[in-house]
């Protein structure tokens, strides 16, 4: 008889302490479940993460209600969709950097959508600016588009809103298809 694998996207938030990886990833491998793959951090004091766990279907049930009972952990399970075979389209790097002001994800945000290009991954943060007290906003985005994505009037509007924002805003592209 063959087992059924699945996977599950378990999102993490709790409060930062020393142990919480350990008590997540115990509680997954005392239910056969399999760690794939994870992004953690640690944020304002708070822990929080995302992880795909696969795990056989008998043992799903069981293990998302020993996930519910960990003292001091929120966790949510979700199952994942199917995966897909090949990523298809362009592939883009986004990294911007400038004063720190209130909008600026949302409108690069706006603009990628506009355009039709997904976001993968986004990490920003905020640093003091050399020789300054400024604050300084950075961000650091992997992007996908389709084949037939208009890079250049992609590129024509993010440097029309780099201006208004006073930001500096570079586009790559990392694979083409």
């Amino acid at each position: 008889m063959s087992k059924t694998s699945i996977s599950l996207i378990l999102t993490v938030i709790a409060d930062d302490r020393p142990g919480l990886v350990g008590e997540l990833a115990q509680a997954i491998s005392a239910h056969h479940g399999n760690w794939l793959e994870s992004s953690m951090a640690q944020l304002a004091g708070k822990f929080a993460g995302i992880v795909e766990v696969g795990v056989d279907a008998e043992h799903a049930a069981a293990l998302t209600q020993t996930l519910g009972q960990l003292a001091g952990l929120k966790v949510t399970v979700e199952s994942a969709l199917a995966k897909k075979s090949a990523l298809t389209g362009r592939r883009l790097k986004l990294a911007l950097v400038g004063h720190d002001r209130i909008g600026i994800v949302r409108e690069v945000s706006q603009v990628l959508a506009h355009h039709a290009v997904n976001v993968e991954s986004l990490e920003t943060h905020t640093s003091s600016a050399p020789m300054s007290a400024a604050t300084l906003f950075h961000a650091a985005a992997e992007l996908t588009a389709a084949p037939d994505l208009d890079v250049a009037a992609l590129t024509g509007e993010l440097e029309r809103i780099s201006n208004d924002l006073m930001v500096d805003i570079t586009l790559d592209e990392t694979i083409k298809a």
